[in-house]
């Protein structure tokens, strides 16, 4: 499986994965939108099901490690290393502007 770094945006206009986010400290995280509030784990579950959808993989691949609080979270998930990577290969094009 992989780790993946992610910067949330809740209460977005619309759930998506929009591609890589570079913080000021350097680190680079992929950006993730949902329409769910910061409210009782909504938006964490809304990430997950995001992310499920955007990859094609189950819910149940998805663990969240850290950040249930902050819009800076990491997500282990299950699978087969090569595969994952393929499907996390389109939203690391750089070229990608949003």
């Amino acid at each position: 499986g992989v780790t993946l770094n992610l910067r949330v945006t809740p209460k977005a206009s619309r759930d998506d994965v929009t591609g890589l986010h570079t913080a000021a400290d350097g680190t680079v995280a992929l950006a993730v939108k949902v329409t769910a509030p910061p409210d009782k784990g909504k938006a964490n579950k809304a990430v997950i099901a995001v992310l499920a959808k955007a990859l094609r993989l189950p819910k149940s691949a998805f663990a969240l490690v850290s950040g249930e609080t902050s819009r800076h979270k990491v997500v282990s998930v299950a699978g087969n290393l090569p595969e994952l990577e393929a499907k996390l290969l389109p939203y690391c094009n750089p070229s990608d502007t949003d």
